[in-house]
């Protein structure tokens, strides 16, 4: 077997992971609230290869016998070790839709953190959001485009009776002049922990609830009604690094044809008795 055979086939996969990356990227960045994925490549450990030891093989006196049977070292190519989502603010677009709620985080305790709108999956597990783009369903709930409910700070559905509501900066919804509802903030205070679920929402690893960012005298955020955070995906970039990943596919696939076709001669043609 030709030792670069192995490296040329994890390149080719490797690249291909890549391109599934990018192409979701490029596909989602006109949603709004999408975290860009990045993707991390690491080498694998490259291994020593030694011959079969055999008596009939020259040797060198002046070589231990242990380095006789070396014949040298082997990478077998990369993987693609993990996918991150990129949690870096997108920016605000004007809607002017009353049920539209952009989040802007101000000021945070770490780099590390973030804020998310807190709502209530189906199966009751603690699930977040940035995809602003809420809406009422027939009981005047308010819900995210896929019928999830937003919660307020006591991680209760917020109800309302029409469109004719006002959210303030902090998140305190008024209808008719009277308060219903403060909607509710939670604060991830490493992004690490949080995982994508689809479809715009996200859960923590160990499926604990996060806490809430409010009252927390770290933490300044705004919300603005008549907005959508937009996907931070850079259309541009992503179009230049999906280019550059199917190069370097086809590089890979180009090195394994030749190894191919040297392999046929060698099973075919090497030692043919004419």
């Amino acid at each position: 077997m030709f030792k670069g055979f192995y490296t040329a086939a994890a390149g080719m996969l490797s690249q291909q992971r890549q391109t599934d990356l990018l192409t979701n990227n490029i596909a989602n960045a006109n949603t709004s609230g999408f975290k860009a994925d990045q993707g991390t490549l690491k080498a694998f450990p490259e291994m020593l290869l030694q011959r079969m030891e055999s008596e009939d093989l020259p040797s060198d006196r002046n070589i231990s016998v242990q380095n006789k049977k070396d014949i040298g070292t082997i990478n077998t190519g990369v993987y693609m070790q993990e996918t991150v989502p990129n949690f870096t603010q997108g920016d605000l677009q004007q809607t002017s839709q009353s049920t539209d709620i952009a989040l802007m985080e101000q000021n945070m305790p770490t780099k590390e953190g973030g804020l998310f709108f807190a709502v209530k999956s189906p199966n009751n597990t603690p699930q977040y959001t940035r995809n602003s783009n809420f809406t009422l369903d027939q009981e005047g709930f308010l819900t995210t485009s896929i019928g999830a409910y937003v919660l307020n700070t006591n991680n209760q559905p917020i109800q309302l009776k029409s469109e004719n509501f006002i959210v303030d900066s902090q998140g305190n919804v008024t209808e008719n002049n009277q308060q219903v509802a403060q909607i509710g903030i939670a604060y991830a205070s490493d992004l690490q922990t949080i995982k994508k679920e689809g479809n715009g929402l996200y859960e923590t690893l160990n499926n604990q609830p996060l806490p809430s960012a409010r009252n927390n005298p770290g933490i300044s955020y705004q919300l603005k009604q008549g907005f959508v955070e937009r996907s931070n995906v850079d259309a541009a970039q992503s179009m230049t690094d999906l280019l550059t990943a199917y190069r370097a596919f086809e590089a890979n696939q180009k090195i394994m044809q030749a190894y191919d076709r040297s392999m046929d001669k060698a099973a075919n043609e090497i030692g043919r008795v004419r």
